[in-house]
């Protein structure tokens, strides 16, 4: 049996995990400061731009659940190593890329690696906390990485996009070092070997890769156009196809029983509806504030900055709201002020003030920062332990998949300058509309989740 860690190795866990959320937030939301300098020196239109956010989220959503799989398979501080050499190697050919195909290729990487993290840095805290309350606590805390990364990352990718952007992917390379040297630190994690669905990961990646290829350049060149329906049609076969396997084979990558537990299903919605705006928030903001008003990228990141650091405010707040009044409280909450925020977003867009801006994205940031640690904790409470990985995966495959098609649609609408604007508005009106949905069906969360460590 699994014992528990020491409190030094839980907190050096918990660090390490934290790290991994920073590094894996930052290279998404970094990169949005550097795309119109990418754009100049790269070519590539707006699609392109896209891509090379996307090539990176798609690779991560694809991934995920096979990533989920092997965090179990061989242990998720073996698979969080790996994942880290994988995420640098990677980081070092984005910042040498000579051509925006090389660019987006090596974002593709990128990708694979932040894919193989994320679920093994869930698992790694489920493992250090398996009291319910210290998890919730700890999840905070570890949602604190990625607003941090919120914090710093659009503010730190105009200045250095302002120098060279290429340095928006030299500056992972000291974050990655110390993290390979603090793993050293965490505890081995326990290995439950089992079979790849290997059918199942082969179909999901066909389906996704399908999916985002049709959004994208089904928005820059036409939805009518034949290589278009074709791929949005084999997206939506293959999605069938793989929710088929997942019934049938004997060791699937995504169990559909995991699906059974209202707040399961509850969580995946939030989370979809949080990247929506997460992503496409700060996606189409830059290119607002760059593009349409001008401004520099260091100026373009300075807008972001208090929304950002109200949303490490709102992270550690949000486990002790959870602790207090169990996870509905906190999500509902936080998913309807994210929806405030869009509808000021909405309002202000023709005003052209970034001060307008910056202010409602303080009700996104936060509303989020609130929202989603409570929600994950509700995923981790809903799988037995041995199911650890494989359910952080679905929910942070739902998550990019959110993320990615926000990035594929929200793109489609401002891609003309002419209809910025109007496009601006109507991403915004339907982020704001996805949100609060979400935020009254999280209202039927029950109480605090109880799971005992000792009942799984």
């Amino acid at each position: 049996m699994y014992r528990p860690q020491t409190a030094t190795r839980a907190r050096a866990t918990l660090l390490l995990a934290s790290l991994g959320f920073f590094l894996i937030t930052l290279d998404i939301l970094i990169v949005n400061l550097a795309l119109t300098q990418i754009g100049v020196e790269l070519g590539g239109g707006a699609s392109g731009r896209q891509w090379v956010i996307d090539g990176y989220t798609l690779t991560f959503a694809v991934l995920l659940l096979f990533a989920g799989n092997l965090s179990d398979r061989i242990g998720a501080k073996r698979a969080f190593g790996a994942g880290i050499a994988l995420f640098l190697l990677a980081s070092i050919a984005c910042a040498v890329a000579p051509t925006l195909g090389l660019l987006i290729a090596a974002r593709v990487v990128q990708g694979a690696g932040a894919a193989i993290m994320l679920p093994a840095s869930m698992a790694l805290i489920r493992e250090a906390f398996p009291d319910p309350r210290q998890r919730t606590h700890a999840l905070g805390i570890w949602a604190v990485g990625g607003a941090v990364a919120g914090a710093v990352g659009p503010l730190v990718g105009g200045l250095l996009t302002t120098v060279d952007w290429r340095l928006v992917f030299a500056i992972n390379l000291p974050v990655g070092v110390a993290m390979l040297a603090l793993l050293t630190a965490v505890a081995p994690s326990p290995a439950r070997p089992t079979p790849f669905d290997w059918a199942g990961q082969a179909v999901a990646a066909v389906a996704l890769t399908a999916l985002m290829y049709g959004l994208i350049t089904g928005g820059d060149s036409g939805f009518a156009r034949p290589a278009v329906i074709a791929a949005l049609v084999i997206a939506v076969a293959g999605i069938a196809c793989f929710v088929l396997l997942q019934s049938r084979v004997r060791h699937p990558m995504m169990p559909l029983d995991l699906f059974r537990p209202a707040g399961m299903r509850i969580a995946l919605l939030d989370g979809f509806a949080f990247m929506v705006g997460n992503f496409g928030s700060v996606f189409v903001v830059s290119l607002y504030l760059q593009q349409h008003l001008g401004l520099s990228p260091l100026l373009a990141g300075l807008v972001f900055l208090p929304s950002a650091a109200f949303s490490i405010t709102g992270n550690l707040v949000s486990g002790r709201l959870a602790n207090r009044y169990g996870p509905r409280v906190p999500a509902a909450l936080g998913l309807g002020l994210m929806a405030l925020g869009f509808v000021g977003l909405l309002a202000c867009a023709p005003t052209g003030s970034p001060l307008l801006a910056g202010l409602f994205l303080v009700f996104t940031g936060t509303g989020g920062s609130i929202a989603m640690p409570p929600v994950t904790s509700v995923v981790l409470a809903s799988a037995p332990a041995h199911r650890a990985g494989a359910a952080s995966a679905v929910f942070n495959t739902v998550r990019q998949v959110g993320g990615a098609v926000a990035i594929a649609v929200f793109g489609a609408f401002v891609a003309d300058p002419a209809t910025f604007v109007p496009g601006m508005q109507l991403a915004f009106a339907i982020a704001a509309a996805g949100l609060l949905a979400a935020a009254l069906v999280s209202l039927r969360i029950r109480g605090p989740q109880t799971r005992k460590a000792g009942s799984e």
